[in-house]
């Protein structure tokens, strides 16, 4: 299977869906960033903000610029290791949090981009992604970094809740077990476990 051809696909097909109403205010569907042909990790997210919308690209905006100093200090290669993606491919207005039909009408497009990647571990960013997959009312802050299985389509994968980096804005110590410290600890974590 060729992953460009079927991911080509699928992002038209993602272009033409009208399945909830954020497809009448999106700019532009943010399908995707990464290689799906080297990323060994994809990376979930919960929605597309302001500036990712405009451009089409998840974590382009404040967010995406400190996770991208995360990842190079965790020597994960966003243009090679990474695939990145959110539970929505389109921005509900004023960012706010996706709701339970916005999820569900988008749903199929995100289980269609890990089946396609197939990644050895999955980063479940932030409390919207984690609970789109797990399903355990325990906070982010207490879970994150542990690795749970997950079923996508009937295949099983390792799946890691980590901070989302909008939350980091707000948290700026580097001090030892500061949620900056975690999510470096959880990238480092996650890069050796592929």
């Amino acid at each position: 299977m060729d992953k460009s051809i079927s991911l080509e696909k699928l992002k038209n097909e993602c272009g033409k869906c009208f399945a909830c109403e954020l497809s009448q205010t999106r700019t532009n569907i943010v399908f995707a960033d990464g290689n799906p042909k080297t990323a060994s990790i994809i990376l979930i997210g919960e929605a597309p903000g302001e500036n990712e919308d405009l451009q089409g690209i998840p974590f382009v905006g404040r967010a995406g610029k400190l996770l991208n100093e995360f990842l190079a200090s965790a020597s994960i290669s966003r243009e090679n290791d990474l695939y990145i993606i959110n539970t929505l491919k389109c921005r509900p207005p004023k960012n706010r949090l996706p709701s339970m039909k916005e999820k569900e009408s988008c749903r199929h497009f995100l289980l269609s981009q890990i089946e396609i990647i197939d990644p050895k571990i999955i980063l479940l960013c932030g409390a919207t992604a984690m609970k789109s997959f797990i399903a355990d009312k325990t906070p982010i802050s207490k879970i994150r970094g542990e690795v749970f299985e997950i079923e996508v389509n009937g295949k099983k994968y390792k799946a890691m809740p980590i901070f989302h980096p909008s939350y980091l804005l707000r948290n700026h110590s580097t001090e030892e077990n500061t949620p900056r410290d975690f999510m470096l600890k959880d990238l480092k974590k996650a890069k050796n476990l592929v």
